[in-house]
């Protein structure tokens, strides 16, 4: 079991927290603050204990000069001091004299935010390579490290495993959340059953590899689907297909006969613009120019028969392109079976947590997680870099 902030003494001391703050954004505004409130209970709890609080994180990548202006973490900066209703001393360097002299002069309760961490690669890609340097440099700035960004935990950069290796460290209470929510799956209450869907059979290869012996059943929707009908011998029109990873799909379905559900019907249309004309048909009767959208009205049924008296559920990737409202209903009304029949439903970051966020599901389940990649390779059994380094209690 890993350190938890409140293992550490934090009075006085200087606290670097990570945090995920990798916000959409559109036109220099966050379009959804969830991460920043997610992050809201460790920030408070050090400010609680006297701490005077240096925050870092990454927003999006820089690859290009361009892409510094885009990716200031200014917007965030105010938003957190919104939400906290205390000031927010913003840097807007990863690295200066000035941002030195601020942190020698805090107060215990204050806080700063560094700017983007990744602006750091822009040259030589110093954070995302773990600079030792780097790492070197934002540890001398504080006493104390806490990790609490789950969404780059898959990570070892230069501001989580690079610092947490030179400091006394411990994780906050936005990653303890996480982690109690996952470890949930180790043991899972069964019947146990996983939805799996998004656009590419590779970016799930290893979390299926990992978890068809585990599961009882695992449900497989969107654009991942119809590589997997490919493979099962139905011909799937103008559909997205992995071509790559057909012989993967046939070598599951032979293996795991009857433990892979698949769609029986879809929602499809010629091209994907919300007001061409679509239609739901049977898989195998697509037309050659025809385009798979969501899943149908008899999937949404199979699927929910297959859900029917199931404990625990773990979800990454939408059934649809949920996007366009006549392509979410796949995803909206799986979501409403579960939460109406209030099974322990763990949604495994990324596009699914977003979908729920617009079909109005997201409060209604278990567990939304805020880290994508983090939960795809905790799925698949990973070790995750960014906790490891973490001291144990």
């Amino acid at each position: 079991m890993k350190k938890t902030i409140m293992d550490l003494d934090l009075t006085g001391k200087r606290v670097i927290i990570r945090c995920d703050f990798n916000v959409p954004m559109k036109d220099g505004k966050i379009i959804d603050d969830t991460r920043i409130v997610e992050s809201l209970d460790t920030i408070r709890y050090a400010v609680g204990q006297r701490a005077k609080i240096i925050l870092l994180s990454h927003l999006g990548r820089i690859k290009s000069e361009e892409d510094l202006e885009k990716n200031s973490l200014t917007p965030v900066a105010i938003r957190l001091g919104d939400l906290l209703r205390i000031p927010i001393r913003f840097v807007n360097r990863t690295r200066s004299e000035k941002l030195k002299e601020l942190i020698a002069s805090m107060k215990e309760g204050e806080i700063i935010l560094i700017e983007n961490t990744r602006f750091e690669d822009l040259d030589g890609k110093k954070e995302s390579s773990n600079d030792p340097e780097l790492a070197s440099y934002w540890a001398s700035l504080g006493d104390v490290f806490i990790n609490d960004a789950f969404g780059t935990i898959h990570r070892a950069h230069a501001s989580n495993v690079g610092i947490a290796s030179l400091l006394p460290n411990a994780i906050g209470f936005l990653v303890e959340k996480e982690l109690n929510a996952l470890s949930r799956l180790d043991h899972p209450e069964r019947p146990y059953v996983v939805i799996l869907g998004g656009a590419k059979v590779s970016d799930k290869i290893g979390v299926i590899q990992n978890l068809v012996e585990k599961a009882d059943k695992i449900i497989i929707g969107g654009g991942m689907a119809f590589t997997f009908l490919k493979a099962a011998g139905y011909e799937v029109g103008g559909s997205i297909l992995d071509t790559e990873n057909i012989n993967f799909c046939k070598e599951v379905l032979e293996k795991y006969p009857g433990k892979i559900i698949l769609p029986v019907d879809v929602h499809a249309s010629v091209n994907t613009e919300e007001n061409s004309p679509s239609r739901i048909v049977k898989i195998g009767d697509l037309r050659a120019n025809e385009l798979g959208l969501d899943i149908g009205t008899d999937s949404i049924n199979l699927f929910a028969r297959e859900l029917l008296g199931a404990k625990t559920v773990v979800w990454n990737g939408p059934l649809g392109m949920y996007e366009i409202p006549k392509y979410s209903v796949g995803t909206a009304q799986i979501l409403r079976f579960l939460t109406e029949q209030n099974i322990d439903t763990i949604l495994g970051g990324g596009d699914i947590v977003a979908a729920s966020e617009k079909l109005g599901y997201k409060d209604k389940v278990s567990h939304a997680s805020t880290g994508g990649g983090a939960t795809l390779e905790y799925l698949e059994g990973k070790e995750l870099p960014g906790l490891k380094v973490i001291n144990d209690k």
